[in-house]
């Protein structure tokens, strides 16, 4: 008989999103971030993309019913673990039924990175689709949702030249009202040299540790950033610190970038963040 183990069991994080063939965003970047973090990815996609570092050329619903997918991972999803969803090009009946899972799965730790479009190429949704996403997933509560500026705004429905002078308050609140614990608004798009999130919940702004902008793009940075919180979260760190942690780590591995094949946009090396 074989002596009995004494490997200490990694909590687990269920990825849901965008299968990006090329990994520089999606379901590969999250499991090779979390794998890093010395997290256990698991990963279900409710997005098959056709899409490379250039541009997407096309975005469809999975072939294979996600819900029945999350299901058969149900008993794996036991203890310390977490979820996080991406993109997602479901329709609502479908959405609804993968809420409704989720709730009766409890994750300890949920956050939603709704993502508009890829960086390049074809978009996926407008802001009400999202809005629809948020209505039929927040409404469990313990969701933590982390748009970037454009984002937020195309869900509150505010028209593009009314973004720039829209408060954060006004950005996170239609999120915060669909029941988000929590909206963790990336700074990286706002205009300027540097660069702020702020985390808001309904009773408080608070703003994060602000820090000189990095030269030039990076291919993956919503998928990493919210994968990086979700594990460090999953390994005990509080929401803040889990955010302040992830932007630090991202800025760490900002250079260490390629481009494979030197085409299109970097993206984060293996081993990095």
């Amino acid at each position: 008989m074989p002596p009995p183990s004494t490997t200490t069991t990694p909590p687990v994080a269920l990825c849901l999103g965008g299968m990006d063939p090329s990994g520089g965003a999606g379901l590969i970047r999250d499991a090779l971030t979390l794998a890093r973090l010395g997290i256990h990815p698991m990963a279900v996609s409710t997005a098959e993309t056709i899409q490379n570092g250039l541009a997407c050329q096309a975005i469809k619903a999975p072939d294979l019913d996600p819900v029945a997918r999350i299901e058969t991972l149900g008993p794996h999803l036991a203890g310390s673990w977490g979820v996080k969803l991406g993109l997602c090009a479901l329709d609502a009946a479908a959405m609804k039924r993968l809420s409704a899972t989720l709730d009766a799965l409890r994750p300890r730790v949920r956050i939603w990175d709704p993502i508009l479009a890829p960086s390049a190429g074809v978009g996926l949704h407008d802001g009400a689709e999202l809005r629809e996403i948020g209505r039929l997933l927040l409404r469990g509560g313990h969701w933590v949702v982390s748009p970037n500026r454009g984002e937020a705004a195309a869900i509150a429905g505010l028209k593009p030249d009314h973004i720039r002078a829209a408060s954060p308050e006004a950005l996170a609140r239609p999120l915060l009202e669909l029941g988000a614990a929590a909206v963790w608004l990336k700074g990286g798009h706002t205009a300027g040299e540097v660069v702020q999130d702020l985390w808001i919940t309904p009773t408080r702004v608070e703003a994060l540790p602000a820090a000189p902008r990095l030269p030039g793009q990076r291919r993956g940075t919503g998928c990493t950033l919210a994968s990086l919180w979700l594990g460090l979260r999953l390994l005990g760190r509080n929401e803040h610190d889990a955010a302040i942690e992830a932007a630090d780590r991202l800025r760490a591995a900002w250079g260490q970038a390629f481009a494979p094949g030197d085409a299109g946009q970097p993206l984060f090396a293996p081993g990095a963040p």
